[in-house]
């Protein structure tokens, strides 16, 4: 043999072992994540199910505070006319004292 085949054939069994060592890393590493892939799919579902919870609450608080806000608007036209009506009643009743007082005198 010539010093190019065994120069040949050195280069073939370095690039082999070193694709083999490279190979052998990537497997580990697959497995490594293939083991904790189940607890980080849970820890993201968790998180999910969380802002999902915090999403629908904050939700909740905003219709309520607009229902507050019509129950209010409601309420409020529905003071206004009851102090008008108040207001007209105590006129009347104003004119009638008046009335009243010009008949005593």
């Amino acid at each position: 043999m010539t010093n190019s085949d065994y120069l040949l054939k050195a280069a073939i069994k370095k690039v082999t072992e070193k694709l083999n060592e490279i190979v052998f890393e990537k497997i580990e590493e697959a497995t490594t994540i293939a083991q904790d892939a189940p607890e980080i799919l849970k820890k993201e579902f968790d998180s999910l199910k969380e802002s999902i919870i915090e999403e629908a609450s904050r939700m909740e608080k905003a219709e309520n505070i607009q229902e507050n806000e019509t129950n209010n608007t409601y309420q409020d036209s529905n003071i206004k006319i009851s102090l008008n009506e108040i207001e007209c009643i105590n006129k009347q009743i104003d004119l009638f004292n008046k009335s009243i007082n010009n008949q005593i005198k």
